[in-house]
């Protein structure tokens, strides 16, 4: 059973960060465990197994305690990893928060032997700024905390002349790893890499290196890109409204007395020395784990593991004193201001994850939610009462939260949403729900797992959870037989215990905030990066790279690896078998979309709420929750995409109500009009979106201008136009259109065949698709800088390039600057300017023949340090460096991500689509890879210089009116002001 954390909501929810932009395990023997014994080496190796595990795990335990969780899982030459330290920011100093997540970026900047040029000499000035920090923070004085800040950041660039910035991101890179990143969060640190299976004991060795020392290198710089991020969370609505709910829940407890990131004057005053006494306290093996999935050999495997990691001596570690919170007595009502749309939050305090009550809990979140058939889903969602609603739990180890939020439609109070959501909940308190809901939950809980465990990463991530959650793995395994053992009388009696006036109530409104908050800019000098410099322990390294037997590549083979059949009316039918459990997918597809007709997209919206001639629209989403199965109906603008998964076993009764779906959708005036109020509310709240404006608004109307995909909608009167009737005609036509069919699923070509020339209704002849509308691309003729309004701390920025048109010659060179340029960017602009918590660089190939390609870059900043990081990264796309090590890195990079790469299961059918778009009928990454091996720095700087340097660019910039420099942005180009009118066509 998965355990629901993995929603970037559900993430928000108690503040965990991710950096580096980039949980239930004591396992005791039982009578129905087995204990097996791995063949015999230098040492015998016992481990524990669970009967009926789905993940067939092994989990061993050495002598120093380190607990190691193994699965064998071949879909390519990949393991994915997980170093999880059972610490996370619950476990800060009450006088030091943050300090969990700041050590996290600390582990990425190397040891005494990783990352240093000279390490005696480097840890004489490391020493220096450790005792500077620790006199500034107990200094009050306004002008001597500036002036001993002046020597922390002197003596910071004579220690960086003696580091190597980012020599362990060189050495990853030149394994081949992927997702190299860290989090923390409240119960745990963890630290991420999916590395190729040939460089298992490379991989095992650097980190067992990397676990036993911390290094605070590169301090005051790394320290900046904290408060950066710091001041991203202070630019989210979502994340304020958490942190208030937590506080509120949590009045004792450190889940709410501190948030993971730390507070703003705890980051103005960190402590070198309080970081180390943390990493020497929890960054013992008794008190971590090495998780891992993907091609293993277990016992050579173990005895790497224990080779590189046995001999570090376990320590003892304190007692962690949960804070028992006293029961709130009645509803703790608080408020949000921020530029985003309107929203309410109802939230609880639950026990922690351990307990029956807790798995009781989630059951009640998806009798609540679950996307289909909840109540929420279908009282409120479907019969859109309100513009959008949800609930979910979280469970953490000590406690747990349970959280519904819902937006208003027009017109419609936050009070009125939030007596919705209450009234949901108390139906399931009443026991007002059919009892069949909680089987329907029960199996399509195990259909999610059987999804999850299809990927390397939820399965090594299972372990994590077991681990930080001190979950024996019996337990874990065994969640998903207890969750279907819940009973209704059960859920009833744990909703009345736990769900009364106990809550806290956020509204969060739209509204400048007069409490706004930032973290001011420091003074820092930029230091050295020492690109070329090399440490001896790099070195040493990369002459056992050159030992290590490399993996040969396996391309797609279009005509080999898809079964391409026909249907009646010569419909295409490409399949590709399912070998590994029983779920299918199923897909109808067609080159049509809203650049074709506006209303087609309008239309497949409306179906969600329409019934047929049989079933109510209530009726058929329970139908489909309780087969198993769910539809979808998603357009874009030159494709329309239907689609039905789910079991296998369902198939048939799922494919004939889906075929009915399409073929009788009933007409619904009410659920029109509320549909369209409900597309008029949206429309008002993406304009305070600022993902939506920058992302989206403002890239669409640099790309083509005022008239383009983005603004091509429908106006307010021609939506109030559109009848029921021309709608339902548009759904009942799709399928009456040329189309083919993507299956992938456990069926035999000749059985599924049969199965949709039954059951697939259309009619004799097939229409022809009517032509795509095009939208030209422009001509960037002259620099031009477009600003767009919006109260925020940070200021956010893209520069876009239009390139030449789609063609597969220079996709081996994208390919290679695209991974070079990514660590160069990342390494000027956050490592030694600290002038970005966030910041990247690609040149994105077109998906579709006869378009652009497009170089974008991106900035997130302080509005006070735009101007610098505008002309770092000008500079740095104009005037490429060379960093021999960082290009030989990128070499070998690109050839070990390819060598490893395996495209299987439905991605086959999808990517074999993508190489059509452009014209390809082979596996593009062979010439990638031919190329890797003997491509020159030149040959990228030809290309750099002729696509890339000195092309017009429209610069893109959002941010706070009064915190924009436009003296500064002018120097860019003619700057340009683009109201939110202008950018969304409404």
């Amino acid at each position: 059973m998965t355990i629901k954390r993995g929603s970037s909501l559900l993430l928000l929810a108690l503040g965990v960060t991710f950096s580096q932009c980039k949980q239930e395990a004591y396992q005791t023997q039982s009578a129905t465990e087995t204990t097996a014994t791995a063949a015999p080496a230098q040492k015998e190796y016992t481990y524990e197994t669970v009967p009926g595990d789905p993940l067939n795990a092994r989990i061993y335990t050495l002598d120093n305690g380190l607990k190691v969780y193994l699965t064998d899982y071949e879909e390519a030459p990949r393991i994915q990893t997980y170093v999880a330290v059972h610490a996370g920011s619950k476990n800060d100093p009450a006088n030091a928060t943050g300090l969990a997540h700041y050590l996290e970026h600390i582990m990425f900047k190397g040891t005494t032997k990783l990352g240093t040029a000279d390490w005696a000499k480097e840890k004489v000035e490391l020493e220096k700024i450790e005792a500077l920090y620790e006199k500034y923070r107990q200094t009050s004085d306004a002008a001597l905390r500036k002036k001993i800040y002046h020597q922390i950041d002197s003596v910071s660039g004579v220690a960086a002349t003696y580091a190597i910035a980012n020599e362990y991101d060189k050495l990853t890179t030149n394994m081949g790893a992927k997702g190299t990143n860290a989090y923390t969060w409240v119960d745990q640190t963890v630290y991420v890499n999916d590395i190729p299976s040939n460089q298992l004991e490379p991989w095992v060795a650097e980190e067992a290196d990397r676990f036993q020392e911390m290094v605070p290198r590169l301090f005051h710089t790394e320290l900046e890109a904290v408060y950066e991020e710091k001041n991203r969370t202070l630019d989210s609505d979502g994340r304020k409204v958490a942190e208030v709910i937590n506080k509120e829940l949590f009045p004792t407890h450190q889940y709410g007395t501190q948030t993971t990131i730390g507070t703003i004057e705890h980051l103005k005053n960190p402590s070198i020395t309080e970081i180390r006494h943390f990493f020497d306290t929890y960054y013992v093996p008794n008190n971590m784990a090495i998780a891992m999935s993907g091609d293993i050999d277990f016992d050579q495997t173990i005895r790497l593991i224990d080779k590189y990691w046995g001999a570090i001596p376990k320590k003892p570690v304190p007692t962690f004193n949960v804070a028992q919170e006293k029961p709130i007595q009645q509803p703790i009502v608080k408020e949000v201001l921020g530029p985003d749309a309107e929203n309410v939050s109802i939230a609880y305090r639950t026990p922690g994850i351990n307990s029956r009550e807790a798995l009781v809990v989630e059951m009640i979140s998806n009798l609540l939610y679950n996307g289909s058939a909840g109540l929420v889903d279908l009282n409120l969602n479907q019969q859109q009462k309100v513009l959008n609603a949800y609930a979910y739990d979280t469970p953490m180890h000590d406690y747990g939260t349970f959280r519904m939020t819902g937006m208003p439609r027009q017109g419609q109070s936050l009070d009125q949403v939030r007596d919705l959501l209450l009234q949901q909940l108390d139906l399931i308190k009443k026991g007002a729900f059919e009892e069949s809901l909680i089987t329907a939950v029960v199996n399509n809980d195990k259909i999610s797992t059987m999804k999850a465990y299809e990927d390397n990463s939820n399965r090594a991530d299972a372990f994590v959870t077991a681990f930080i959650y001190d979950m024996p793995w019996k337990k874990f395994v065994g969640r998903e037989a207890e969750f279907g053992t819940i009973t209704k009388q059960e859920v009833v009696d744990v909703a009345n215990k736990y769900f009364t006036n106990n809550y806290v109530l956020v509204y969060k409104r739209t509204g400048k905030d007069p409490n706004a908050e930032k973290v001011d800019k420091p003074a820092i000098t930029p230091v050295a990066v020492n690109r070329d410099a090399q440490s001896d322990y790099y070195k040493a390294f990369m002459a056992k790279e050159a030992n290590v037997q490399p993996l040969q590549p396996v391309f797609v083979d279009y005509k080999k690896d898809i079964t391409e059949t026909k249907l009646k009316q010569n419909i295409p039918l490409l399949y590709t078998k399912n070998k590994d459990n029983g779920l299918f997918q199923l897909y109808y597809i067609l080159d049509m979309g809203t650049n074709n007709d506006p209303k087609l997209g309008m239309a497949v919206n409306y179906l969600k709420y329409l019934g047929t001639d049989k079933y109510s629209a209530e009726e058929l989403q329970k139908q489909f929750f309780q087969l198993g199965t769910s539809f979808d109906v998603f357009t874009s603008g030159d494709q329309v995409y239907v689609s039905l998964t789910g079991l296998d076993e369902n198939f048939e009764k799922g494919l004939t109500l889906f075929e009915s779906v399409l073929a009788n959708p009933k007409p619904d005036q009410q659920a029109l009009n509320d549909m369209v109020a409900g597309t008029l509310k949206a429309r008002q709240d993406a304009k305070k979106n600022k993902g939506v404006i920058l992302q989206q608004a403002m890239v669409n109307y640099a790309k083509y201008g005022p008239k383009n995909p983005f603004t091509t909608v429908l106006s307010e009167k021609q939506l109030n136009a559109v009848k029921p009737q021309e709608l339902v005609s548009i759904i009942k036509s799709i399928p009456t259109y040329q189309h083919r069919v993507l299956y992938y699923g456990p069926r035999e070509t000749d059985n599924l065949t049969t199965v949709l020339n039954q059951e697939h209704l259309v009619p004799a002849t097939l229409k022809p698709v009517p032509a795509e509308k095009i939208f030209a691309e422009i001509d960037f003729k002259q620099p031009t800088v477009y600003w767009a309004d919006y109260n925020m701390v940070q200021a956010e920025m893209l520069f876009l390039s239009k390139s030449v048109p789609y063609t597969k010659d220079i996709v081996p060179v994208v390919r290679l600057y695209n991974e070079y340029m990514g660590g160069i960017v990342f390494q000027d602009l956050r490592e030694s300017k600290a002038l970005a918590y966030s910041t990247y660089s690609f040149y994105s190939p077109a998906t579709k023949q006869g378009r652009a390609n497009y170089l974008l870059s991106y900035i997130g900043a302080q509005a006070d340090k735009l101007s610098e990081a505008m002309a770092g990264m000008q500079t740095l796309l104009t005037d490429m460096p060379l960093a021999d090590a960082n290009f030989e890195n990128a070499r070998a990079s690109l050839r070990n991500s390819i060598s490893t790469e395996r495209i299987t299961k439905s991605n086959i059918l999808f990517d074999y689509e993508r190489a059509k778009k452009l014209g390809l009928t082979y596996d593009i990454r062979q010439d990638v890879y031919q190329s890797a091996n003997t491509m020159t720095f030149d040959q990228m700087k030809e290309f750099q210089q002729k696509y890339i340097k000195a092309q017009p660019q429209a610069i893109l910039v959002i941010g706070s009116k009064d915190k924009l420099n436009f003296k500064e942005l002018a120097k860019y180009g003619k700057v340009k002001q683009l109201s939110l009118t202008e950018l969304f066509g409404y």
